[in-house]
C-alpha cells in the first residue's frame, strides 16, 4: 500500500510539474501586444518602442482618422536598421500600385501592414531581430514620413 501511495504521489508531482512547465512555455511564447494609432494629423501616437532581441511583437495599427484612404491612408512599415529611410520614403511616393511599398526596396522591410482607410485596423506579428540597435518604422503614404510620421523600435 505504501508503495502504491508513493507511486501515485510521484506520478501526480511529475504530471503537475510538466503541466506547469507547459503553461509557462506557452506564456513565454505569447507575443507582446502593442497598439499604434494614426490619424488625420499625420502622426503615430508612439515614437519609440523598446524591445528585446528575439522578442515577438504583435503590433496593431489603428487608423483613427476620418479622411478617405485615397487622401489620408496610413500604413506601418518596419525597416531593417541599416535601411536608407529617406530613399525608401522617396521611392514609396510612386509605388501606389503596391500600397506605397516600393518593389525595388522590399528587401529593406521587416514587416508592414496594408494601407488602411479611416476607422480600420491591421495587425502584424513578427520576431524582433537578434541584433541590437534602432529599427525605423514609418508611414510610407506620400509625404507622411516627411512631416514626421515615423518612429523607432529600439532593440536592447
Amino acid at each position: 500500500m505504501k508503495t502504491r501511495n508513493l507511486f501515485l504521489v510521484s506520478l501526480s508531482a511529475l504530471l503537475l510539474s510538466g503541466l506547469g512547465q507547459s503553461v509557462a512555455l506557452a506564456a513565454a511564447a505569447a507575443p507582446r501586444a502593442i497598439e499604434i494609432t494614426a490619424g488625420d494629423n499625420m502622426k503615430f501616437n508612439l515614437a519609440t518602442i523598446e524591445a528585446k532581441p528575439g522578442e515577438v511583437l504583435k503590433i496593431t495599427l489603428k487608423n483613427i482618422g476620418t479622411m478617405p484612404k485615397e487622401a489620408m491612408g496610413h500604413n506601418l512599415v518596419i525597416l531593417k536598421k541599416d535601411a536608407d529611410v529617406n530613399a525608401f520614403a522617396t521611392a514609396a511616393t510612386t509605388a501606389k500600385a503596391t500600397e506605397y511599398i516600393p518593389e525595388s526596396l522590399k528587401g529593406q522591410v521587416l514587416a508592414h501592414t496594408p494601407l488602411l482607410g479611416p476607422r480600420k485596423s491591421a495587425e502584424i506579428t513578427f520576431k524582433v531581430p537578434a541584433e541590437t540597435g534602432d529599427y525605423p518604422f514609418i508611414c510610407s503614404f506620400p509625404a507622411h514620413f516627411m512631416v514626421g510620421m515615423k518612429g523607432v523600435i529600439s532593440v536592447k
